[in-house]
């Protein structure tokens, strides 16, 4: 594991690098008369609206409300979504009933729901954790049907010939086999919740990381929109971070590589 780690260092650091790189021709460019520093402030003083906005505590309000619309859709459209695909893997009838209205459903992009959203739901949180919860339903619902059809038939066969019965199934084997799959569809709908809460909170105008940047560019106080999207970024990020350690935890005999 330590070795792993250590040969990944070079390229976390070059990748590091390019970003550093990418800051630091910006600055230049805006300290040069190159750019407009009324429209792209220089990222140092970005930097400083953001260290300023941390310090002050600003950041705590918005930041709690974001990931409380956050968590709570995703784990529930997760939840939901896992016991539904295991369902649908398992047994054909339903996976029959339920394909069409998922395929008509799945490809729609879920901002296009949030004017019906708002007619029915007002802008209020139940408005805001519909379109992140549908979101976040649908790629964790086909990785648990991919998932769960993909299961290995002896790993089954093995729990008949031990008379396990459907629920210890499902629970015992074909639930743990199918997680890697799972996960991944957990992985890449944290991304998009994220996202749809974002757009959310810009359309409803009543709080959050969403709300602060848009009024920030109304009101036309640039350093401070950059600064809330530079919070939004080390947001997703360290979302991401925690994610994947947590997966590794999950699922570690499936992660595991011979030497």
């Amino acid at each position: 594991m330590a070795d792993a780690a250590a040969k990944r260092w070079p390229e976390r650091a070059l990748g590091a690098g390019v970003i550093l790189f990418a800051l630091a021709a910006v600055e230049l460019a805006v300290r040069g008369g190159l750019v407009n520093a009324a429209l792209i402030p220089p990222p140092s003083a970005v930097a400083q609206r953001v260290g300023a906005i941390v310090a002050s505590g600003e950041l705590f309000a918005p930041l709690g409300a974001t990931l409380y619309l956050l968590f709570a859709a995703y784990f529930a459209a997760s939840a939901a979504a896992v016991v539904v695909g295991l369902l649908m893997g398992r047994f054909r009838p339903l996976y029959n009933l339920l394909e069409p209205l998922v395929e008509v459903l799945r490809p729609l992009p879920k901002p296009a729901l949030l004017p019906p959203l708002i007619l029915f739901l007002g802008l209020g949180d139940p408005m805001k954790l519909t379109v992140v919860g549908l979101g976040v339903f649908f790629p964790v619902l086909i990785n648990a049907v991919q998932g769960v059809r993909g299961v290995d038939p002896v790993l089954v066969n093995t729990g008949r010939t031990f008379r396990c019965g459907r629920l210890a199934l499902l629970l015992k084997i074909v639930l743990p086999a199918a997680m890697p799959l799972i996960l991944a569809g957990m992985r890449v709908a944290l991304g998009l919740g994220l996202i749809l809460v974002v757009i959310a909170e810009m359309l409803a105008g009543t709080g959050g990381l969403g709300y602060l940047i848009i009024d920030m560019q109304r009101s036309f106080r640039v350093r401070d929109m950059y600064a809330w999207i530079v919070i939004l970024a080390v947001l997703g990020y360290a979302l991401n971070a925690v994610f994947v350690v947590l997966e590794k935890r999950v699922i570690h005999w499936a992660l595991a590589r011979p030497d």
